[in-house]
């Protein structure tokens, strides 16, 4: 019964998802042209607020449980799990305050996506082509740097790739010990995305209604002492002990 609402309702929550992005490509763009950074980053927000509601046309419950001790004005680094391209809006929305930014792979930055690879390519993402290591870590150190100069934060997924049983993949260091040399001050706060793999269990299509998902943003971690294996390894331990695996 659930699957046969999915292919119901599906279409629905396509049609509000790329009706969003369509009308918000020339809003970002005359955002950017006429009030630069702070309009364009604005006018991200708005979208990613109206993404995340398009969950309700699925029925699909999106818990975010932010944590406001969080101080702002400094870098944070944010690193969580993997489970679907639906854990990104939720992140950018809920965590405006920070000023997050992606590191993402550069197809979707040329993909001529509207809206997303529009924001890709002038919003701070770092975009980078995983058969070039150089430029993948020229990408992460201008994102490092614009970090340290204007106070940015990023969101990154260690586990390089998306879930899809909701079991978790180990850590790599590689992203975050770079953002890390440049920004040795920064917070490493562990964020734990429980179900959204779940929405996808069937594909792109149908999409999976009546869904609960949840995003928990943990305390900072406390990084005297520690080398950046040890960081990376406190945060997947952390997550791990907060997401859900079913067994399968």
């Amino acid at each position: 019964m659930r699957k046969i609402l999915g292919f119901i309702l599906t279409p629905i929550f396509y049609f509000c998802f790329g009706l969003s992005l369509i009308i918000f490509h020339p809003i970002q763009w005359l955002c950017l042209k006429l009030g630069g950074y702070n309009a364009h980053k604005n006018s991200v927000d708005i979208l990613n607020g109206l993404l995340v509601a398009c969950n309700y046309t699925l029925f699909n419950r999106t818990h975010f449980m932010d944590n406001k001790n969080i101080p702002t004005g400094r870098p944070i680094v944010f690193v969580a799990n993997h489970q679907s391209t639906y854990d990104i809006p939720p992140l950018i929305f809920f965590l405006r305050r920070f000023h997050g930014k992606f590191i993402s792979k550069l197809e979707l930055m040329t993909a001529n996506i509207p809206s997303i690879s529009f924001n890709l390519k002038h919003g701070g993402a770092a975009n980078i082509d995983r058969k070039d290591p150089k430029q993948s870590i020229a990408e992460i150190l201008t994102l490092a740097n614009n970090m340290k100069k204007n106070n940015w934060s990023a969101f990154i997924f260690p586990e390089g790739t998306r879930t899809k049983t909701g079991k978790m993949k180990n850590f790599s260091v590689g992203g975050i010990a770079t953002l890390l040399k440049k920004n040795p001050d920064a917070l490493v706060v562990p964020i734990a995305i429980n179900g959204s793999y779940k929405m996808v269990q069937w594909g792109a299509f149908p999409l999976r209604p009546f869904t609960s998902m949840s995003w928990e943003v943990l305390d900072p971690i406390d990084t005297t002492g520690l080398n950046v294996e040890e960081i990376v390894k406190k945060a997947e331990d952390l997550i791990r002990a907060k997401v859900i695996e079913e067994k399968h």
